[in-house]
């Protein structure tokens, strides 16, 4: 295992070369820059100042207080997660299942360590402008660089820690659940298959919020309110880093495993899973890379930026010390009730779904899914009205913005549950649409069933849209009755879009749990299918001696398959909830931007108009980034996916062996891993210097440059990951309902689901963290822009130019330096040296 992580880290640094001459490219010039001008007194948003949050009294007791009691809530919320941790792991398990559940976590836990070391190594890209902005050009007011620069730095790597730590923790959990979910099956009941991956989603959940909120409070109460400012930006940049680089790099390894793995479905017409293809546990290993490890590190990453924002946003465009308190103290009693309503909706669903389903032989298993999500919202919006009543009764001197307040963030509540009903009605197995693509394949075959699919993405995308549109408009109506008024506020409608994308993660734990619950179904039918059970010598009379029930394999085998169409779907209903919070939350970090360039609204606020050629220029040039980064993050997994379908070919052995080995299974990990790690690679750097340069070009060039990638990532990701999950669905009908595998039907379906994996796995996810990766850097690339065109207006653009050059460098070879031909010439290359 030592030598195979060597080899993987080995490969990584060899592609990385091109990594180290940016980044040298970088450091020369910024270096310049930096030398070109005095240090500034404006510290920019790490220059904001906390208020004391013991001067307004809450029930009894000041603001300090009564947060310090959120941290017992938040330890309860980590003995929740530790407690079902614990649980999961004690389940009954049959040896042959453990075995293959272990190997998945050791090739998960190797992946993800390279991906940790690779991690730190773009983390240095972000270092080094924070060294420059806060170290150089604007250093905070008042206090000493090297207090202050060390701690951006650290925050910046706890942020990274914490996207990382809570994403091996959910492999962790998954890895347990997956083994101890298909042996629930052999039992012959569909209860406990449902009932084991929802309690470890659930988890995973409440273990990633209850870590977040425990941070972002020892930030608030403990760190002095002069240098909470840096800590929270500090933060946020780390987590949005490690939340953008996980959710790419997973997205890409799945999906390149997956591929591999279901094409030979086609070729060799042997069964899903078979464990003569050495693809299935780089399969296993993708579906917990791309669907535990980037959701936990992009859940982590949502709920601490989203947070950062409203901090920001009321510490700018609140002028009341006293209001900013009160809303400071509202936001995290909110957000800490937020953990007790999931937990309780989570024993009342349970409760009612076991005395409902124990027992059955048949159940939907989408059912107590749906009630869990509907449960959660209306507790937590019921909540949310009480506690606002009792927290905030009064602001300003107006005793009705409670209750208005409280509207605003019940508006993302319910679009946490609607939203995922709308997704269902394009990727359930029960949709009209996805039934669509089944009659389609059958009748015209792939084409036909690919086409039937982009129908259901882009007739999502409109519902969707519209329903997000409306949600919000409620928040803007319901912030024009008095809140600016009353909270002496500037610009109250964009704090009223921060609170729906805080609304939208009111139900985060039980957002997570349904998203987790289907790499375990997936991992659970795999686990069985590799564990050849089936061959196990007296294997039935082993299982009724030693756990006392009677085993149906055919019925089993029905329920795992079943079971993973319903994970297929609440997968699915889970990304447009995290797309539309990193879209409207993104509106609030923006106007932080807008705040610092038009000086509190006060100078330039002219130039936010299409009459200005360069914000209309960036309003224009977003979608760019958007339909590239689609294609680079595509490129990546097509051609990953070629050079695995091209190995598992040349050496998977169907006659003689049970099995594929081991060290084949290993080949096409590092493979997945490979690719993903050269195309997140690409991509990071594209990404990171095209937001140095149009922010270096104009300001508010850059402003519509932000505008336009969340409009644009919006609507593209919605597309992508509904007309995925369709495609992903259909061919699940085929299978569990038609039991048509290995028919031409079947071989059309798969063909689909292989278009749609890119789509719902690896680019629409991403763009996500992408979004506000790029909003969160722009708050430092904008304001290194601005100080630095004071003094040296030529230098800047110069500037500009180099990184555009820089980023373009990138954007070129994530296609001429990963596509299949060039690949195919430099593998011959390799092979002809040798």
């Amino acid at each position: 295992m030592r030598t195979w992580l060597a080899d993987l880290v080995s490969r990584g640094c060899c592609f990385a070369r091109g990594r180290a001459a940016a980044v040298a490219a970088f450091m020369a010039v910024a270096a310049s820059a930096a030398l070109a001008q005095p240090a500034s007194e404006v510290g920019g948003e790490a220059g904001l100042k906390l208020p004391d949050l013991s001067s307004v009294s809450f029930l009894g007791m000041d603001g300090h207080k009564l947060l310090m009691i959120g941290i017992l809530f938040c330890i309860a919320g980590l003995g929740f997660g530790l407690a079902i941790y614990m649980r999961l792991k004690n389940l009954p398990v049959h040896r042959a299942m453990l075995e293959i559940s272990e190997l998945i976590y050791e090739t998960c836990k190797t992946y993800l360590i390279t991906q940790g070391k690779f991690l730190l190594l773009l983390w240095v890209f972000i270092a080094v402008v924070i060294v420059l902005y806060f170290g150089v050009l604007s250093p905070v007011p008042g206090k000493p660089v090297m207090t202050t620069l060390p701690i951006i730095l650290a925050f910046s790597l706890v942020g990274i820690a914490g996207s990382f730590g809570v994403a091996r923790f959910g492999i962790r959990v998954n890895t347990f659940a997956n083994s101890r979910t298909a042996f629930a099956g052999l039992r012959g009941k569909p209860y406990p298959i449902y009932s084991i991956p929802l309690q470890a989603g659930m988890s995973i959940g409440m273990m990633l919020i209850s870590v977040e909120l425990l941070i972002m409070l020892f930030i608030l109460l403990f760190v002095p309110g002069d240098y909470a400012g840096p800590c929270f930006i500090g933060f946020a940049i780390g987590e949005s880093l490690g939340a953008a680089a996980l959710r790419i790099a997973g997205g890409i390894f799945t999906k390149i495993a997956d591929i591999g793995s279901d094409l030979m479905k086609i070729v060799f017409k042997i069964k899903e899973d078979d464990a003569r293809n050495p693809g299935v546990i780089a399969d296993c290993t993708g579906d917990n890379a791309g669907d535990s490890v980037g959701p936990s590190a992009d859940g982590f990453e949502t709920y601490g930026v989203t947070g950062v924002a409203l901090i920001t946003f009321i510490l700018l465009g609140v002028k009341n010390p006293t209001v900013q308190v009160q809303l400071l103290v509202w936001i995290f009693v909110m957000r800490i009730m937020m953990l007790v309503s999931s937990a309780g909706a989570y024993f009342l669903n349970s409760a009612v779904a076991r005395a409902r389903f124990a027992d059955a032989d048949v159940m939907n298993f989408e059912t107590p899914l749906t009630s869990l999500v509907w449960v959660t919202s209306v507790v937590s919006i019921i909540l949310t009205y009480i506690v606002s009543a009792v927290i905030v009764p009064d602001i300003g001197g107006d005793t009705t913005q409670w209750w208005k307040l409280a509207t605003i963030i019940s508006c993302g509540t319910l679009a946490g549950a609607l939203i995922p009903e709308l997704v269902k009605v394009f990727t359930s197995t029960e949709s009209r649409h996805v039934r669509e693509i089944v009659a389609s394949a059958e009748e015209g075959g792939a084409s036909l069933g690919i086409l039937a699919g982009f129908v259901a993405g882009n007739f999502s995308g409109y519902y969707l849209g519209l329903s997000m549109v409306f949600l919000m408009s409620v928040g803007y109506y319901m912030s024009t009755m008095g809140l600016a008024a009353a909270a002496t506020m500037i610009a109250a409608p964009v704090f009223a879009f921060g609170l729906v994308a805080f609304g939208f993660l009111g139900m985060g734990p039980v957002t997570i749990a349904v998203d987790s619950y289907g790499p375990v179904t997936d991992n659970a039918q795999s686990v069985y299918e590799l564990s050849l059970i089936e061959q196990e010598p007296n294997i039935a009379a082993e299982l009724k001696k030693d756990y006392n029930f009677n085993v149906n394999f055919e019925r089993a085998k029905h329920m795992l398959e079943e079971n993973d169409g319903a994970g297929n779907t609440f997968k699915a209903t889970a990304k447009p909830v995290l797309i539309g919070t990193a879209v409207v939350g993104a509106t609030t970090m923006t106007f932080s931007i807008i705040m610092a360039l038009t000086n509190g609204l006060t100078q330039n606020v002219e130039k936010l108009s299409l009459l200005h050629a360069p914000f209309l220029l960036g309003l224009i040039s977003g979608g760019a980034i958007i339909y590239w980064f689609t294609g680079a993050s595509t490129q990546a997994v097509s051609t990953g996916a070629y050079r695995a379908v091209e190995f598992i070919k040349a050496n998977i052995k169907l006659e003689g062996v049970t099995k594929a080995s081991v060290a084949d299974s290993k080949k096409v990990v590092e493979i997945c891993t490979k690719y993903a790690q050269k195309g997140m690679l690409n991509i990071f750097i594209a990404v990171f210097f095209a937001t140095l340069s149009f922010a270096f070009i104009e300001p508010f060039l850059f402003i519509g440059y932000l505008i336009s990638i969340a409009i644009f990532g919006l609507y593209q990701a919605i597309f992508m990951a509904n007309a995925g999950g369709a495609w992903d669905n259909a061919k699940k009908i085929v299978e569990v309902e038609y039991k048509q595998k290995g028919t031409p039907l079947h071989d059309a379906t798969v063909i689909g689901d292989t278009v749609g994996d890119p789509f719902k796995d690896t680019s629409s996810v991403a763009l996500n963290p992408v979004i506000k990766f790029t909003t969160l850097f722009g708050l430092l690339a904008v304001e290194l822009a601005v100080k630095l065109t004071e003094t040296n207006p030529g230098l800047t653009n110069l500037l500009a130019a180099v990184f555009f050059v820089i980023s373009f460098f990138f954007v070129h070879r994530s296609f001429y330096g990963m596509r299949i031909g060039t690949e195919s010439a430099a593998a011959k290359a390799h092979g002809a040296g040798h």
